[in-house]
């Protein structure tokens, strides 16, 4: 199949055309929006742009448009420019209607594209998928990144980028020029089949979005490591009077880099749900399973560790396929230990409850020299810095959950007449550290010396994670300097909450943007609201920081083949949060900021954030096994990933792996949430 031909040199196209004729859709003063022809039609030899050779104003102000060329009939249906209520943006329903009118047969894809003003900053956005540049140039992770004038698909850049829509948590593409924006959505699957969406930097430095039918995935097919696959471009075969038809919308914005937003609320609100929840388990039922999950296969008590992953297999893997080894948070350690501890004392077990306190005891215990804790413990190397490529580097992020859940530990525990002092020690020695390293503008470090407790480095948004802690710890402990310290870090994020690109959080992704990114935030900027409720700002940033992390999450569910295993079970991804560009995959660590985006809900009295929080939890209560043997796992395992596109393994597989976190972080939203009135079950 030929590459990314409309891109590349080519012949003479059958018309001849200015490069600015086609249909504009706005007037200029706001921002151009040109469709330049009717359809491009990508065959095996070469591409055909259709000219706009006829076009017709409806009385109602939609447009028609009509052309011909390389065999083929074009006409376009464009709707008349409606205000969305949800969005305040105009858009316009579009029908696209192509016939082969020529003789023979023809294999060919169709290809929509919206052209913009020139822009340096096209700001491009596929959600889930591309974010701007999508990576930084000092980026250690290879995956696709954009570079105006670029060409080097080996490397994974370039300045034209397309990709098969169930990749995308919304099948979207969204630009900008300095005077306006736009976006093109479709659905996941039309008459030909899958679809797709795409960009493109054109001569004169012209932002243009792109669909495709069938899906094109180019200049790459990006599967999860440094080496690219080759690009696909499947096509379909037009027999002589063959008539399809390709629906999409047309959305036209201002150039507000924030005004995705209610696009996106917008397309998840149009896009109908199934008549039930897709939860297979209520509240109650899933916590005792994660919990059991939790202590029966990743617990070992000598010393307290929760395993970070436990296989499926257990005749043939047996414990040589458990990951032995314990991160302080993230995948393992401070958060679900808690949880466990919430869910022990809440169902009065003993034996549950002494394991969660031993864990938080050997994590609290066992600290760096610098003063806080270690990033991981492993069965052959003892206590290190975990994924870091530096052996002293402690990812701040991985600091700062572990700080905030051992935090919220002991206030559990104090409120029920029990006291941990090495616990507050421990809280007490990493928020010194982290305040030590917040520069003079109160950025926090990104990672710190395990020896000297010196900034190593301020790039990225991995310190955002001390915000909570700073915050909670200053109402817990009395002592108002420490949100003060929490006010300064917020005050410093803002810049990267605006520029809408969070990066830094895993340890294990450099600096890519990832879905993590957006839940410390949520979680910060909440806290620093309803610490400090007089400063507009906080709410403000944590809707923003709310609004970029739902570009992450399923809109709409995708289609599995009944053959898979997620088709199989009927696995449904609406609210389920892509992990990120690097990482395609869905998985559940949304739920980690559940209380915090209810509460956001509440503050700013917009059920669209509880809705959201509503659906990642009951598209997480779906694969928590409910018995040996379901799903090919063992009662209370739960997987870290869910393939819903073709990334690290075949589309609709699972990992058949459980993790600490994921069985964790389930049970801390349904032990959080049954305490939060807006999910209160019928008895």
């Amino acid at each position: 199949m030929p590459g990314n031909c409309a891109d590349r040199p080519r012949t003479a196209l059958p018309s001849a055309r200015t490069p600015d004729t086609g249909a504009p859709l706005r007037d200029p003063a706001a921002g151009e929006a040109l469709l330049p022809y009717v359809v491009a039609v990508l065959g095996e030899h070469g591409t055909w742009e259709v000219p706009v050779a006829g076009h017709e104003r409806r009385p109602d102000g939609g447009l028609e448009l009509r052309g011909a060329a390389g065999g083929f009939t074009a006409r376009l249906a464009l709707g008349p420019a409606e205000v969305d209520l949800a969005s305040g943006a105009a858009r316009r329903e579009a029908v696209l209607t192509v016939r082969r009118t020529a003789a023979p047969a023809a294999a060919a894809g169709l290809r929509v594209e919206l052209r913009l003003g020139a822009a340096q900053d096209p700001g491009w956005l596929v959600p889930g998928v591309f974010y701007g540049p999508n990576r930084l140039p000092e980026c250690e992770r290879v995956y696709p990144r954009y570079e105006a004038g670029s060409h080097d698909p080996d490397g994974m850049v370039a300045d034209a980028w397309a990709f098969r829509a169930d990749r995308c948590a919304t099948p979207a593409v969204f630009a900008r020029d300095p005077r306006g924006g736009a976006a093109l959505s479709l659905a996941q699957e039309g008459e030909l089949g899958r679809q797709g969406v795409g960009f493109a930097l054109l001569p004169g430095g012209r932002p243009a979005l792109r669909l495709h039918a069938p899906y094109r995935e180019e200049p790459i097919s990006y599967y999860g490591s440094a080496t690219p696959r080759p690009p696909e471009a499947p096509l379909h075969v037009w027999q002589p009077g063959a008539e399809h038809t390709l629906r999409f919308t047309v959305h036209l914005l201002d150039a507000d880099p924030h005004a995705y937003a209610p696009v996106l609320r917008a397309l998840h609100q149009r896009t109908p749900a199934a008549d039930r929840p897709a939860a297979w388990v209520g509240l109650d039922e899933a916590a005792e399973l994660a919990a059991y999950g939790l202590h029966r296969w990743h617990y070992r008590p000598n010393p307290p560790v929760l395993l970070e992953t436990a296989a499926f297999d257990r005749e043939a893997l047996g414990e040589r396929g458990d990951r032995q080894a314990m991160h302080v948070s993230w995948v393992s350690g401070t958060p679900y230990a808690h949880a466990m501890l919430l869910h022990a004392r809440r169902t009065r077990s003993a034996e549950l409850a002494d394991a969660a306190a031993g864990v938080l005891d050997h994590i609290a215990g066992n600290r760096a020299p610098c003063g806080t804790f270690w990033g991981q413990w492993g069965a052959t190397n003892g206590w290190n810095a975990g994924w870091t490529p530096d052996p002293h580097r402690l990812h701040a992020r991985t600091l700062g959950d572990a700080t905030l859940f051992l935090l919220r530990a002991l206030r559990a525990e104090r409120a029920r007449g029990r006291d941990h002092p090495e616990w507050e020690r421990a809280v007490r020695a990493n928020l010194a550290v982290a305040r030590a390293g917040q520069r003079a503008d109160g950025r926090p470090a990104a990672a710190h010396h395990s020896t000297t407790g010196a900034a190593l480095g301020h790039r990225g948004a991995a310190g955002l994670a001390w915000i909570a802690p700073l915050a909670e710890a200053a109402a817990e402990f009395g002592e108002p300097d420490l949100l003060e310290a929490a006010r300064r870090a917020g005050a410093a994020y803002a810049g990267d909450v605006h520029d809408e690109f969070l990066c830094g959080a895993p340890e294990d992704v450099s600096l890519a943007p990832t879905s993590e990114d957006g839940y410390n935030a949520i979680i910060a900027y909440t806290l620093l609201h309803e610490a400090d409720p007089n400063e507009p700002r906080w709410l403000d940033l944590a809707r923003r920081a709310a609004d970029w992390t739902l570009t992450f999450r399923y809109t709409y569910d995708v289609s599995f083949a009944p053959h898979t295993l997620l088709g199989r079970y009927g696995f449904r991804t609406r609210g389920g949060d892509q992990a990120s560009p690097s990482n395609q995959h869905l998985h559940a660590f949304g739920l980690i900021c559940l209380p915090e985006t209810v509460r956001l809900a509440r503050h700013l009295g917009d059920p669209y954030y509880l809705a959201s929080a509503r659906e990642n939890l009951d598209c997480f209560r779906q694969f928590v096994a409910r018995a040996d043997g379901d799903f090919n796992a063992y009662r209370g395992m739960v997987s870290e990933r869910f393939y819903q596109t073709d990334c690290f393994q075949a589309k609709g597989m699972l990992l058949t792996l459980s993790h600490a976190w994921s069985a964790g972080v389930l049970l801390y939203a349904c032990e959080t949430a049954r305490d939060l009135p807006e999910f209160k079950e019928s008895p």
